[in-house]
């Protein structure tokens, strides 16, 4: 069984939406939303459609959100993976059974969902920006990572199990990657639609960089 996590914040405009579709592929029982300190609606959008909720006090971070969610589906459930979502609906849930079609195969351990820069309408500079991240990220692991900025991906339970998200922000997903990677579990991808609502992407943030920078050459043991 697979859980689906869905980091949010101020997403009571497209969170509805998002989860309208999920519960029509994985059933609403399975999804868990980890309210990031909103100010909005989120928190009521969220259980109106009944998904499990939880809520930080504050603003955390993603990389925190995501933490808190994967330690309620370790401890709460007995899911053995989670496709993490996120909430502005630049991912498709249509694209959900291409996840779990890749590890019910059984070849993989995180599947990351991969999205076509070229010709595809994504912005220049974020094309730049997934070039470049993804190659150091690949460089780092030695792994062909082909879309490391994803937050579209499935991580199967024993990756959660054995490592240590430390990071709160964006870089955490970077650094799942690279942990993953040097305890050897298999990291592949699946293509994924190419969304944009005009959002500015997190990369060009120079603190969102500097943090990605300090994870990506950071000594784990």
């Amino acid at each position: 069984m697979t859980a689906v996590l869905i980091p949010a914040l101020n997403a009571a405009q497209t969170l509805g939406q998002l989860l309208a579709g999920l519960k029509q592929i994985v059933g609403i029982e399975s999804v868990v939303v980890v309210d990031d300190g909103s100010s909005d609606e989120t928190v009521a959008v969220a259980k109106a459609e009944g998904a499990v909720v939880i809520s930080h006090g504050a603003n955390r971070g993603k990389g925190a959100a995501l933490r808190t969610g994967f330690q309620y589906i370790l401890s709460a459930t007995s899911h053995d993976s989670v496709i993490t979502i996120d909430a502005d609906l630049q991912h498709d849930p249509k694209d959900v059974p291409k996840f779990l079609s890749a590890w019910q195969m059984g070849n993989l351990d995180l599947v990351l969902g991969c999205r076509r820069r070229l010709g595809s309408g994504m912005p220049l500079h974020r094309v730049l920006s997934n070039t470049i991240t993804s190659a150091l990220v690949s460089a780092r692991t030695r792994v062909k990572i082909r879309d490391s900025q994803t937050g579209f991906r499935l991580i199967a339970r024993r990756i959660l199990s054995s490592i240590e998200v430390e990071a709160d922000g964006y870089e955490a997903e970077t650094e799942i990657l690279i942990k993953a990677a040097m305890k050897g579990f298999r990291i592949g991808s699946v293509p994924i639609a190419t969304i944009y609502g005009g959002a500015p992407s997190h990369m060009t943030h120079w603190k969102t960089t500097k943090r990605f920078l300090q994870v990506l050459f950071r000594e784990y043991k």
